[in-house]
């Protein structure tokens, strides 16, 4: 049994720095910081924490179920912690990014978390080529669903209260497709939430970049009886997956990894060997083009950053 078994178990709601808000099972809310110089937790954890005056000390770190994050040549950034599913919100005005998608999609399966696609702004005429884009996807089994949040609030919050019910999700997505009008809706008292914890966390309302917590109240609990959670991520321009072997690619990938038993060669790489059988499927049409060129992409790049390494 841990030395910290007797401590009190707090969630990680709000992080900024070596600062944490930690929430107790009854909903009070305090102050934390780890004893060490830097924090090891984000939004989702579960520590062992004890009173330190007004504050609290954390003392150690529950282990975790998943934690999704990314990173590129020069640093690791941790979305979240203890995730159900992750949401990951693209439209077609602006036309979301199919490699953005699929680096999320990787890093989302390596962590061993589940995903939901949530096309909105069906109600505009880029919806169409949207969803043909997302066909390949929806191939592979990923749920996709569609909405129009601001066209249509009432049918959206319908479509996804039973997705939500019991769950902790982490919304995905880069500016425009709709993220902060799906935080607004689901959650009408969001923005006061985030300046409560930016406040006491000595974070500027604009200088927070972490994820945020909101319990979804109005969405009840699912079949275990959890409450449901919605966490906001940070925005982000890139995401790195040079965690990520290129070795390991093709198995992050369903609709490749489909095919890695009729390769000849047990290491095929899937690019130029003879007899491999992802490039025969992807000659089939069994394998979506813009994937095989995604694909080959990200090996590069995984291979570079290796070499550098």
């Amino acid at each position: 049994m841990s030395r910290h078994a007797d401590l009190d178990i707090g969630l990680i709601v709000g992080a900024h720095g070596r600062h944490v808000m930690i929430e107790t099972p009854e909903g009070r809310r305090v102050i934390g910081h780890p004893r060490g110089k830097k924090s090891q937790c984000v939004v989702g954890d579960r520590v062992r924490w004890q009173p330190a005056g007004d504050e609290a000390v954390i003392e150690a770190l529950e282990p975790r179920r998943n934690l999704l994050s990314r990173q590129d040549e020069w640093r690791t950034k941790s979305f979240a912690a203890n995730l159900d599913q992750l949401l990951i919100m693209l439209s077609g005005e602006p036309m979301f990014s199919e490699s953005q998608l699929t680096r999320a999609l990787i890093a989302a399966e390596d962590a061993g978390i589940a995903v939901t696609l949530l096309l909105n702004k069906i109600d505009l005429p880029t919806a169409a080529l949207a969803r043909e884009r997302l066909q390949p996807y929806r191939d592979m089994g990923l749920a996709v669903l569609e909405t129009a949040l601001k066209a249509a609030p009432a049918e959206a919050r319908a479509l996804l209260g039973p997705v939500l019910a019991g769950r902790t999700t982490l919304v995905l997505g880069p500016s425009g497709m709709g993220k902060s009008t799906l935080i607004n809706l689901m959650v009408p008292r969001a923005e006061a939430q985030v300046g409560e914890i930016s406040q006491a966390l000595s974070a500027g309302r604009h200088t927070t970049t972490t994820t945020t917590w909101y319990w979804l109240d109005d969405v009840g609990p699912g079949a275990s009886g959890a409450r449901a959670a919605m966490l906001d991520s940070p925005g982000f321009q890139e995401f790195g997956l040079m965690h990520i072997t290129p070795q390991r690619l093709a198995e992050l990938m369903p609709d490749i990894r489909a095919h890695l038993g009729d390769c000849r060669f047990y290491n095929c790489t899937h690019r130029h060997e003879p007899g491999c059988g992802v490039r025969a499927a992807a000659e089939r049409g069994d394998i979506a083009p813009t994937r095989v060129r995604l694909y080959e992409g990200l090996w590069d790049e995984l291979e570079a950053g290796q070499r550098k390494g």
